[in-house]
């Protein structure tokens, strides 16, 4: 198994605004058959205004796969997704991604 982790450092005030953005997204990909996130914000961090978004994967291959073609779900499913995620680079100063093995 592996842990999927998505670091966003947002812009000064503007982590509550992600953090409903990452519910929504995560209630609509699990239901596309994605892994639940777990989103998380910082209570003492290296940053302030830090969002992270886990997954747990079975595989590298598998996260591979689910980034390459996610599941697309109905086109209904399209706009809400487009909706959800609109204007998020706009909340956001930098990212990255973390992937580790989990070992029990």
């Amino acid at each position: 198994m592996f842990m999927i982790r998505e670091v966003f450092y947002c812009k000064p005030g503007k982590v509550r605004q992600m953090v409903e953005k990452f519910i929504a997204m995560s209630d609509l990909s699990e239901k596309l058959g994605m892994p639940r996130m777990r989103i998380m914000t910082d209570f003492c961090a290296e940053r302030y205004w830090t969002l992270v978004a886990e997954m747990e994967v079975s595989s590298v291959q598998e996260f591979e796969q689910m980034m390459s073609s996610p599941p697309k779900g109905t086109e209904e499913d399209q706009k809400q997704m487009e909706k959800i995620m609109k204007g998020y680079h706009d909340l956001i100063e930098h990212g990255k991604r973390e992937i580790y093995k989990i070992e029990n």
